[in-house]
């Protein structure tokens, strides 16, 4: 089974090499829209600290919103999907894999450019290692809990708003704790309390997420 886990990540990635564009699109909204705040407000550098944690990662839940919807749409469409659901191996296992490589290529490379763009934001370097960790804990739970979106609305006309409505409040708590990681961090208040729970959504994404996606998946091929 990990064998076939491995296969779907490399399989995927692949394909997102090809089609650079959309891979590129991504990091590209995520820069611009945490660039484009600094501007806006100024350079008063208090304010900037105050609304950096809150900035990055509401860009970042939105960077993750515009590649939802070809998750699974490719699959689907090229009946790669139907074969998925024949094989021996768990559709969960799989699902997990398009998960993993859907982070790989749109999830990890935000957590790497996030402490490039919080130097606008005046953060110092601890605050910058808190958002990077933050990031890297909570990007793989947004990826989890869009695809069960992506999953049930696979095929709909329009599939990409309703991806952004089902997901969106989904997504609250791992954005009120990652940004609250940070934010507690910058005050002095010691952020352990919001990555332990930012690491219990993951492990709670990670369980429950490749069933509900697997479950959706065999509904809309149907």
């Amino acid at each position: 089974m990990f064998e076939a886990f491995l296969i779907i990540v490399r399989r995927d990635i692949t394909l997102a090499m090809r089609r650079r564009s959309d891979l590129f699109t991504t990091l590209f909204f995520f820069v611009i829209v945490v660039s484009l705040f600094p501007l806006g407000i100024g350079p008063e550098m208090n304010t900037l600290r105050l609304i950096a944690p809150g900035v990055v990662w509401v860009a970042a839940l939105l960077a993750s919103m515009l590649a939802l919807e070809r998750l699974f749409a490719a699959d689907f469409e090229d009946g790669t999907l139907e074969q998925m659901l024949l094989v021996p191996q768990p559709l969960s296992l799989l699902v997990l894999g398009k998960v993993t490589a859907h982070w790989l290529v749109t999830g990890l490379p935000l957590a790497i450019v996030a402490p490039l763009l919080g130097l606008q934001y005046d953060l110092s370097p601890e605050a910058l290692g808190v958002l990077v960790v933050s990031l890297l804990l909570g990007t793989p739970a947004l990826s989890l809990i869009g695809a069960i979106g992506a999953a049930l609305t696979l095929g709909l006309r329009g599939g990409g708003v309703l991806v952004s409505l089902l997901v969106l409040p989904l997504c609250i708590p791992v954005l009120i704790f990652g940004a609250g990681a940070v934010e507690a961090n910058v005050s002095g208040l010691g952020e352990q309390g919001h990555l332990s729970m930012l690491g219990a959504l993951l492990v709670l994404s990670l369980l429950f997420s490749p069933l509900a996606a697997s479950a959706a998946l065999r509904i809309s091929a149907e």
